[in-house]
């Protein structure tokens, strides 16, 4: 039988090496926010030649104007872009339209034009964090309940949160590395990638929390730490076939082929529910095991130490 419990610490520093980048590039450059969070102008101009300039000589020409902070993203119809600016009023916005006709030689349209305040953008975010808290709590409750015939059912609900927070820091460490890299923003859209993550990501562990429960009646002189790698090793073809067959394929192909507009989103997603099913295998049911045998105690003493003490 595959032994994945006994590589445990291997899982739990790869996925360190996988979120220590982005929380390096969170701390030198923040959290790449857009306008939906930090308040700001977005414009939807179009090119009546059919085809719009390329981005960076858009962003050069905002920045002549002495405007650093901005966004230029292009659409999958290629005389339109979209930009992203601090506030601009009506009279800015008209200069600036004005200096990119004279520039590119080129009429624009705006398709639209709308600011959002800051304030907004922060009501979003913390209504959002405090859904996310109340789910949290409430799996917790409802998987104590549900695992309440085997003993420390508390637990299996605390590592599922404990894992879906690693699936969060994944996904942000993946927008921040993306944010410095490909210009990627935390805006609306992010927001609902991460949402769709998390609520995947606690149904994948619920799954394999769901086989243990059921090993405890039929396995139960096992050893724990055997028990759990049988169940993990049960549900590992059902996992991955699932979620590659259901979801990744899918994902993959929107992130290909489907446009510019959807790319970062549908990345987000791809590696968000891959995540969820890789933590679910290597990092949720490892975390129960370490806690049940409570290997935090020796961590920091020796191996000489362990065996005398054993």
């Amino acid at each position: 039988m595959i032994d994945i419990l006994g590589k445990r610490y291997l899982f739990f520093i790869l996925s360190l090496l996988i979120i220590l980048p982005g929380i390096i590039v969170w701390a030198i450059n923040g959290l790449p926010l857009a306008i939906d969070f930090k308040g700001g102008s977005i414009m939807e101009i179009s090119f009546d030649s059919g085809k719009a300039p390329v981005n960076t000589e858009v962003f050069e020409l905002y920045k002549e104007q002495g405007i650093t902070d901005v966004q230029v993203q292009p659409t999958a119809d290629e005389s339109i872009l979209i930009i992203r600016t601090p506030f601009m009023d009506e009279v800015a916005q008209g200069d600036i339209i004005r200096a990119v006709e004279t520039k590119f030689n080129d009429k624009v349209t705006i398709r639209t034009a709308d600011s959002v305040g800051p304030t907004v953008g922060q009501e979003v975010a913390s209504r959002a964090a405090l859904a996310v808290a109340i789910a949290a709590l409430a799996v917790v409750l409802y998987v104590t309940y549900a695992f309440r015939g085997i003993p420390h059912a508390f637990r299996y609900g605390v590592c599922a949160i404990i894992a879906m927070i690693h699936d969060v820091a994944i996904v942000m460490s993946l927008v921040n590395i993306g944010g410095k890299y490909f210009g990627w923003q935390v805006d609306s859209l992010f927001l609902t990638a991460l949402l769709t993550v998390i609520g995947f990501s606690v149904q994948d562990k619920i799954v394999v929390f769901d086989r243990i429960r059921e090993n405890s009646s039929i396995l139960r002189r096992l050893p724990f730490e055997k028990l759990v790698n049988h169940s993990i090793v049960q549900t590992l073809q059902r996992s991955i076939n699932t979620q590659l067959m259901t979801v990744e394929f899918m994902l993959l192909a929107l992130a290909l082929f489907g446009g510019v507009t959807l790319r970062e989103f549908a990345v987000i997603l791809l590696v968000g529910l891959l995540s969820g099913t890789y933590s679910s295998i290597f990092i949720a049911a490892p975390i129960l095991v370490v806690w049940e045998k409570k290997e935090w105690k020796t961590w920091f003493t020796s191996s000489k130490t362990r065996v005398t003490t054993s």
